[in-house]
C-alpha cells in the first residue's frame, strides 16, 4: 500500500526533557536541553490507530517501523533486507519459483514478540488470514487477493501460492515500505471475528527495537526498548511522539527546545529552523510528491478538458517559491527523481490564456456571478483538507485566485487530520466522496508499483484509488507489472502509467519534494532512507 502524507500533529503534554536554553550539556552533549537517550519527535499529525493495517498516514508509519513484526525492511540505500525473514525471496535464490507463482519465506528461529510469546509462522498464516478477511478494514488488498493458498510446512517456513505473478510482494507482503499490514500476534488476536476495534490497536504487541509504552490521546505516544529484541537493545532508551495541534505550535516548541525532531518539515518553516541554536537539519531526497486530486465522480471534473485546463491555470511555480520558499522540484512526474524507474515528464507551465482559451472551446461559459457552468453543471468545488497547517491554507488561497482568473471558484471544508486519513469505513474523508478536490502527498515505493492508488480494481474500499481513475491503457501497465521482477522490465510499464497520468490530469503533481528533518545537534546516528526513515534506528541515540 502507499502512504499517505498529511503534516499536522496536535499538542504533547510532557516534553522529553527540561526547557532551559543555553548553557553546555553534560556527556559529551553540547545542549543542556537534551535528555539523554530519550528522542522526543513530532510533525504535526495525529493518529486513530497504532495498527498499521487499519492506518495509513506517516505518522503510523514510523511508529510502526519501530515496534511491529515485518519480515522485510529497507536500508539506508531504500534496498529492501530480511527483517524476520532469513533472506529476501528472489528468483536467484529459490525462494521464488522461476514462473513466479511460488513464494518461500524461510523465518529466524528464536524470535519472541515483545511479550514473551515465540514468534513462529503460524502468525504469518494467521495474519494473512486476517488480511484476506473481508469483515477487516484493510485499506487496500492488491495483490493480497492473488493468493490461492498458504502452507506452512514447519513453524519456520512459510510458502504463498499465488494464482498470478506478483512482482511488488517484496513490498506489499509484510514489508515496512508504504502502509502495508504488519504480521500479527496469532496468540492475542485468534479469539476475535475481526480486529477493527479490538483494545489491540490501542497498544500493539510487536517485534521491533522498541515496544509501546503508553498512548495518551490528544497528548504523546511513549515507546521504551524492548529488551527481548532479537537484534539486541537498541542504544535509545525512550521515543516519545509528541501530538502537537500545528505547525505554529510545533515551531514553538522546537524553538522552546521541547522536542528533539520534527520530521518532513515544509520549505515555509526551514529558515525558522535553521536560525534556531543547537538545531542541524538533514536532507534527504525524498519520495514524496506533493499533489492536487480530482475526484472523478463529480461529472464537471469527469471532463478532461477542465482537469487540463485547471493545470494550466494553477501556477505552481509560484507556489513552490512563495508557500514552498523553493524547496523541492516541479514536475508533472509522479515518480521521484532519483528512482531505479524514475520518468521525466515535459512541465506544462502557467498558461491562464490558454486555459480560459480552452475552457471556452469546450463551451463552459460565465454565468452572473463569473462562475463558468455548461449544462447545468458549475466550476463550484468542494475542496477537503486537514487542519492545522497554515501554510497549506494559504496556498490554497493562492489557488483560489488563480482559478477566480478561469471562472472556477470552491469552497473549503477543514477536517482533522485523523478522520481526514481514516478509513472509509469508519468515516475516512480522503476515500470517500465528501469532495471534489483534495491535496496531500503520497509516498512513492521502490519499485514504481502504482498499483495500489491508480489502478481500475483499486477504487475504495478496496484499494486508495481516491481520484477514482480508470485509464485501460494504465490499467494493463500495472498489472504488466506484476509479472516483471527485474526492476528494467518494470521501468517500460512504469513509463506507460506515468505518460496517461500526465496526459489526463486525474491529479496534479505539485512538486517532488526534499526530505528534510529539523534535529537535536546531539542525535547520532540519525541516516533516513526515503521510503522507511525509522527503519534503522538500532544506533540512533541523543
Amino acid at each position: 500500500m502507499k502512504r499517505l502524507l498529511g503534516l499536522a500533529l496536535a499538542l504533547g503534554v510532557l516534553a522529553a526533557g527540561c526547557t532551559k536554553v543555553g548553557g553546555g550539556g553534560v556527556d559529551g552533549r553540547a545542549n543542556a536541553w537534551t535528555h539523554p537517550h530519550v528522542l522526543t519527535f513530532a510533525d504535526a499529525g495525529d493518529i486513530n490507530t497504532l495498527n498499521p493495517d487499519l492506518g495509513q498516514f506517516s505518522d503510523i508509519g514510523h511508529l510502526s517501523s519501530l515496534t511491529m513484526a515485518w519480515l522485510i525492511k529497507w536500508d539506508d540505500h531504500n534496498a529492501a533486507y530480511p527483517e524476520l525473514a532469513t533472506e529476501v525471496p528472489t528468483k536467484a535464490n529459490g525462494g521464488v519459483s522461476p514462473d513466479g507463482l511460488t513464494i518461500t519465506y524461510h523465518l529466524r528461529h528464536g524470535v519472541k514478540w515483545s511479550d514473551g510469546a515465540p514468534f513462529t509462522a503460524d502468525d504469518v498464516v494467521f495474519s494473512t488470514k486476517v488480511v484476506l478477511n473481508p469483515a477487516n478494514n484493510i485499506v487496500n488488498r492488491q495483490g493480497w487477493n492473488y493468493i490461492t493458498k498458504i502452507d506452512e510446512p514447519d513453524k519456520y517456513t512459510v510458502v504463498f501460492h499465488l494464482r498470478k505473478p506478483f512482482s511488488p510482494f517484496i513490498e506489499d507482503f509484510f514489508s515496512s515500505a508504504g502502509a502495508n499490514p504488519c504480521i500479527l500476534p496469532k496468540h492475542l488476536l485468534a479469539k476475535y471475528k475481526n480486529i477493527n476495534n479490538v483494545p489491540y490497536n490501542n497498544l500493539p504487541v510487536g517485534i521491533g527495537p522498541f515496544k509501546y509504552e503508553r498512548w495518551d490521546r490528544q497528548q504523546q505516544v511513549v515507546l521504551v526498548a524492548n529488551p527481548l529484541y532479537f537484534r539486541g537493545r537498541p542504544k535509545l532508551d525512550k521515543i516519545v511522539f509528541k501530538i502537537v495541534p500545528d505547525r505554529n505550535t510545533l515551531l514553538s516548541q522546537m524553538q522552546a527546545h521541547e522536542v528533539d525532531m520534527w520530521d518532513l518539515v515544509p520549505g515555509n518553516y526551514l529558515g525558522r529552523l535553521k536560525a534556531i541554536p543547537g538545531v542541524k537539519i538533514v536532507e534527504v531526497p525524498s519520495y514524496y510528491y506533493d499533489h492536487l486530486d480530482f475526484n472523478l465522480n463529480n461529472p464537471a471534473l469527469k471532463d478532461p478538458i477542465v482537469r487540463q485546463a485547471l493545470r494550466l491555470g494553477w501556477n505552481r511555480a509560484a507556489r513552490l517559491e512563495k508557500i514552498g520558499h523553493g524547496l523541492g522540484t516541479l514536475s508533472d512526474s509522479v515518480t521521484p527523481l532519483d528512482a531505479p524507474y524514475a520518468v521525466k515528464e515535459p512541465l506544462v507551465g502557467y498558461d491562464p490564456a490558454k486555459a480560459n482559451a480552452m475552457l471556452d472551446a469546450d463551451g463552459w461559459k460565465r454565468g452572473p456571478d463569473g462562475i463558468r457552468e455548461k449544462n447545468g453543471m458549475k466550476l463550484d468545488f468542494r475542496y477537503a483538507i486537514y487542519a492545522g497547517t497554515p501554510d497549506v491554507d494559504n496556498g490554497i488561497e493562492m489557488l483560489r485566485q488563480d482559478w477566480k482568473k478561469l471562472g472556477v471558484a470552491f469552497s473549503v471544508k477543514h477536517y482533522p487530520i485523523a478522520l481526514y486519513f481514516a478509513p472509509l469505513q469508519e468515516g475516512g474523508i480522503v476515500y470517500s466522496n465528501k469532495w471534489d478536490i483534495t491535496s496531500f502527498a503520497w509516498q512513492n515505493d521502490a519499485i514504481g508499483d502504482y498499483s495500489q492508488i491508480y489502478a481500475c480494481d483499486a477504487f475504495p474500499p478496496q484499494g486508495q484509488n481516491n481520484p477514482r481513475w480508470c485509464d485501460p491503457v494504465a490499467d494493463k501497465a500495472m498489472h504488466a507489472l506484476y509479472a516483471h521482477y527485474e526492476q528494467l522490465h518494470r521501468n517500460g510499464d512504469v513509463k506507460i502509467v506515468v505518460d496517461r497520468l500526465a496526459n489526463d490530469v486525474p491529479v496534479i503533481v505539485q512538486d517532488q519534494r526534499v526530505d528534510v528533518y529539523a534535529v537535536n545537534s546531539d542525535i547520532k546516528n540519525f541516516d533516513p532512507n526515503a521510503i522507511t526513515p525509522f527503519d534503522n534506528f538500532m544506533n540512533v541515540d541523543i
